[in-house]
């Protein structure tokens, strides 16, 4: 693997584009509500939630997860149709259906699925179109 093939700013910016998407998607204008209300959260819950270890955690693994994408991306060719189609297959093929086996394991609703499955889908929709659009 080439390791110059990559934009290591895309990178960065497609880590950091998951915690636009996910403020959104998770906020009361989208899916916050259900959200909370499939995992049995209060919003008194939620402010005892640490910060740090869950914005800190999150952008170490955003960052791995773009990092990843950008080397099954990281031909020459690569542009930002087919970033957003690896990345859709990516999100929707391997990361959504792993939500999926646990979410039925733990005995989930199919909306806590449908809710952090589709975020990841978008998510990863959105990093592959950053690391194709910005070789």
């Amino acid at each position: 693997m080439d390791f110059s093939t990559i934009n290591y700013f895309a990178v960065l910016a497609a880590a950091l584009s998951t915690f636009v998407l996910g403020g959104l998607w998770y906020s009361p204008l989208l899916f916050g509500k259900s959200w909370m209300r499939v995992n049995s959260f209060t919003e008194a819950d939620l402010q005892t939630f640490s910060k740090a270890r869950m914005f800190g955690w999150s952008f170490l693994f955003s960052l791995v997860m773009a990092l990843n994408l950008a080397m099954f991306l990281a031909d020459p060719t690569t542009n930002v149709t087919w970033g957003m189609a690896a990345g859709g297959l990516a999100g929707l093929g391997w990361v959504a259906m792993a939500v999926a086996i646990i979410g039925v394991f733990e005995n989930r609703p199919w909306q806590y699925i449908a809710i952090n499955g589709g975020y990841m889908t978008v998510a990863f929709v959105i990093m592959g179109a950053i690391i194709g659009a910005w070789r």
